[in-house]
């Protein structure tokens, strides 16, 4: 009993129990309590000057060096892209410039023979320095004029498109001239212009060409020429610059089916080969007494000498396109030019022809005056082309005809429906279908 009370109270301490090492070896590393060293305290120094911070030392990490956290190897994708706009980009550079070039060295090597057969080459106008002057005096100062312009005659239109102007000459209202040369810029598009021409006839393969529109006045002086000095001189010969229309040409034997394809106004021609000209190039006329007016010795000089890069010379009336109307079908003419640029620039053996075409209009004035019974056989071929044209044109205007007169009809028995009741649209629809089965039956008995 004592012993609770003290227990209670805190009397008497129970006395101190020495565990047993050998009881139990597994917890015998924890018989005896850890004693821990003192730690050590450094002398600090209690002046103020004396006190100084301890120096942070930054570990050391791979974050700041990135030439060890990364290697070239893991831009593999963008070297190769880069590598391709590189080589894009050198290309398109490579092949734009090589177009400026070639068109450069044909504008020089044909400006002398426009300068000469033209008083105004190029897009610029007629400077207002010359608005003065009159007569040879103003000749002289055009031909000075464009002279001085150089390689600016030529306009590009494109990367691989250039084009010039000429105006200002006898019998000539002016003259287009378009090079169209290969997309040098884009070997791609190159590449596969050049896999589908072989495979497909009907897409031409790409060349460098000229192509030169000729337009002349044909009487028409006082229409086209603007009131300037000179001018009233021209308008005095307007009768004088006609002659007959017609369809002629010179064409390239393996541009043949092509141009006949592509253009309605050769479509009206029969070819026929001529002992004259070479063996690569064919006539295309519509008369032989055409051919025999329009093929002179000079003509067949320059053709020999422009050899296999000329693909045709047409003198044309007609529209390029089929004419869907009549007022499409009125003559035009026109003179075309075609030829394929030398991959040597030489351009002297198409000088010749180039200067023929210029012109042409001169022979064309004097002796493309045919006898009627040449013209009647011309113009009924036009007259059977006008006439089927004139039957399509009323036949498709029949069928419009027709859909309105429909259209009227039905919205005549919408509107009779609408006006009845119930019961009586059931009769009206009765007797339709009875009238169209009266109409269907009619056939079927007019048939057998």
């Amino acid at each position: 009993m004592a012993n609770v009370i003290n227990n209670l109270f805190g009397g008497a301490k129970p006395a101190s129990v020495i565990p047993d090492k050998s009881g139990d070896s597994d917890f015998a590393d924890f018989a005896e309590g850890a004693d821990p060293s003192p730690i050590p305290i450094s002398p600090v120094t209690t002046t103020l000057a004396g006190a100084q911070p301890e120096k942070t030392v930054v570990p050391y990490t791979k974050w700041y060096n990135v030439h060890e956290r990364h290697s070239l190897s893991e831009f593999k994708a963008e070297g190769f892209i880069l590598a391709a706009i590189t080589v894009v980009l050198v290309l398109h550079l490579f092949g734009a410039r090589l177009n400026r070039s070639k068109a450069k060295k044909w504008i020089r090597a044909h400006a002398s023979t426009l300068g000469s057969e033209f008083a105004l080459v190029g897009f610029s106008g007629v400077p207002r320095a010359l608005s003065d002057k009159s007569g040879d005096e103003l000749t002289q100062a055009l031909a000075d004029s464009n002279a001085q312009k150089g390689d600016a005659i030529l306009k590009e239109k494109s990367l691989f498109e250039f084009a010039t102007y000429a105006t200002g000459r006898v019998n000539v209202a002016f003259v287009d001239v378009k090079l169209t040369l290969v997309k040098r810029f884009n070997p791609f598009i190159t590449l596969a212009e050049n896999v589908i021409g072989f495979f497909w006839d009907s897409y031409a393969q790409p060349s460098d060409s000229v192509e030169a529109t000729l337009y002349p006045f044909d009487g028409k002086e006082a229409l086209t020429v603007p009131a300037m000095p000179g001018a009233a001189e021209l308008r005095q010969n307007d009768k004088k610059s006609t002659f007959d229309g017609f369809v002629w040409a010179i064409v390239h034997k393996e541009s043949m089916k092509q141009v006949r394809d592509e253009r309605y106004d050769v479509s009206l021609t029969y070819t026929k080969d001529n002992n004259k000209l070479p063996q690569w190039l064919t006539v295309m006329t519509e008369s032989a007494e055409i051919t025999d007016a329009l093929l002179t010795p000079e003509l067949i000089k320059a053709s020999e000498s422009a050899g296999d890069l000329l693909e045709y010379l047409i003198v044309s009336d007609q529209p390029l396109d089929k004419p869907k109307t009549v007022e499409e079908t009125n003559p035009r003419k026109r003179i075309f030019l075609k030829y394929r640029l030398p991959s040597d620039n030489n351009y002297e053996p198409l000088l010749p022809i180039f200067q023929y075409f210029l012109r042409m209009t001169d022979q064309l004035v004097q002796v493309a005056h045919f006898r009627p019974e040449v013209l009647r056989k011309v113009k009924s071929v036009r007259d059977e082309m006008i006439k089927g044209i004139k039957k399509a044109s009323e036949q498709e205007k029949a069928e419009e005809l027709a859909i309105e007169r429909e259209k009227q009809r039905k919205a005549k028995r919408d509107a009779e429906l609408a006006a009845l009741d119930a019961k009586a649209q059931k009769k009206y629809l009765e007797k339709e279908r009875e009238r169209e089965a009266k109409r269907q039956t009619k056939k079927m008995t007019t048939r057998a």
